[in-house]
């Protein structure tokens, strides 16, 4: 029997694949099940969703302004604006699609979604992947069904506590597949060098690109390592850091350097990275536990709550990452560390095995089964 199930979600990929991937999940159960997306217009989702063919509805909804400017008073009041329409909208397409649950999975969208069905009887569920809560998740947690988490114990919820339970965050694209055979640390047969895999995500980071010129060009005259850098930004980025680099004096890069735009193969080049430096979102967080990689993060400072600090610091607390700030990091500072990290194999195979032991290959799975309890027993169709 199927169940009708709406997912909120949107503004990053983040928020975006765990829902896919626990629809993925409620299909494989029920494969009769229907299944509604409400995004809030952004490219993500709009490019996402559709892709693996599920319906999608967009609600004009902003964040917002945390300052007291003239110009952002001006657009919090056209944000309220917003939320009053976003809520009668959202209460509209629930009556009509007649859910069975709400899934709340990130972006504002979560909060008239939710709200909406909470007050209409829906079951409603959202999940929280960082350690420190959204801001939907603080006004909703103390009215949902359930909250589901990524990290035990965050201190910050609103409301009830009894309604929590920890799943992880759900993950797709390959990831959890067996890494390489040999153990990390020890030498590669491709080269006898170890492997840094470094990103920053689809958008990239300015400054921390100007950086990684720098850090390559050392890497270059010392090679101490391979490494695949992407850029993010597209071409674009690609392009501008290996300008920076020919500034540099680096007119080719060495066997066993890349730079990229992308990593389109991240779940492999996860899996044989004998050290990862990267941001600390929680989906990428997800992603280096199911790999079973050591990770050198460096938290976006650029985000609200500076969530992805208390992100990096909750994983460096448990042995699998060691952290670093964005403000400390000069190229010599950072490569230092890579160095350091690279030439301690014995530190590399403890922080994969706590890497390991985060893991939670099954939270798609988990946070399916609890939907389907929620869902009124014997509705197949609403219509």
């Amino acid at each position: 029997m199927g169940v009708r199930i709406v997912f909120a979600c949107g503004g990053s990929a983040g928020h975006v694949n765990p829902a896919l991937a626990v629809a993925e999940e409620i299909k494989a159960m029920t494969p009769d099940s229907k299944f509604l997306f409400v995004g809030a217009g952004r490219s993500i989702e709009n490019r996402l969703i559709p892709a693996e063919g599920y319906e999608l509805v967009n609600l004009r909804v902003s964040g917002l302004r945390r300052s007291f400017s003239p110009l952002d008073a001006a657009r919090n009041l056209a944000a309220v604006r917003e939320l009053a329409a976003a809520l009668v909208e959202a209460e509209r397409l629930l009556r009509d699609f007649k859910p069975d649950a709400v899934l709340g999975t990130g972006g504002y969208v979560c909060y008239p979604v939710l709200k909406r069905a909470r007050r209409l009887g829906i079951p409603t569920l959202i999940h929280e992947p960082n350690a420190l809560p959204g801001l939907a998740t603080r006004m909703l947690s103390g009215n949902v069904d359930r909250v589901l988490t990524a990290f035990p114990g965050d201190g910050r919820r609103r409301g009830r506590t009894e309604n929590v339970t920890v799943v992880g965050t759900p993950v797709r694209g390959g990831f959890g597949a067996p890494p390489a055979a040999r153990e990390r640390g020890a030498p590669d047969a491709r080269g006898g060098k170890p492997l840094l895999v470094s990103f920053w995500g689809s958008l990239g980071a300015e400054r921390m690109n100007a950086v990684m010129a720098e850090f390559i060009g050392v890497n270059t005259r010392e090679r101490a390592f391979r490494h695949i850098h992407a850029t993010g930004g597209g071409e674009a980025g690609r392009d501008k850091l290996l300008g920076r680099l020919r500034e540099l004096g680096v007119e080719r890069l060495p066997d066993g350097v890349e730079v990229r735009a992308y990593i389109d193969d991240m779940a492999s080049q996860m899996a044989s990275a004998d050290l990862v430096l990267c941001r600390a979102g929680a989906s990428t967080l997800a992603e280096l536990a199911l790999s079973a990689a050591p990770a050198l993060l460096v938290p976006s400072p650029y985000v609200p709550n500076n969530h992805q600090e208390a992100n990096a610091r909750s994983v460096s607390a448990s042995g699998a990452a060691e952290v670093i700030t964005e403000r400390e990091c000069t190229a010599d500072a950072l490569y230092g560390k890579v160095v350091s990290l690279l030439n301690d194999p014995d530190a590399l195979r403890r922080m994969s095995a706590a890497q390991r032991a985060r893991a939670a290959p099954d939270a798609a799975r988990k946070i399916a089964e609890i939907i389907i309890s929620l869902c009124p027993a014997g509705r197949t169709e609403n219509g």
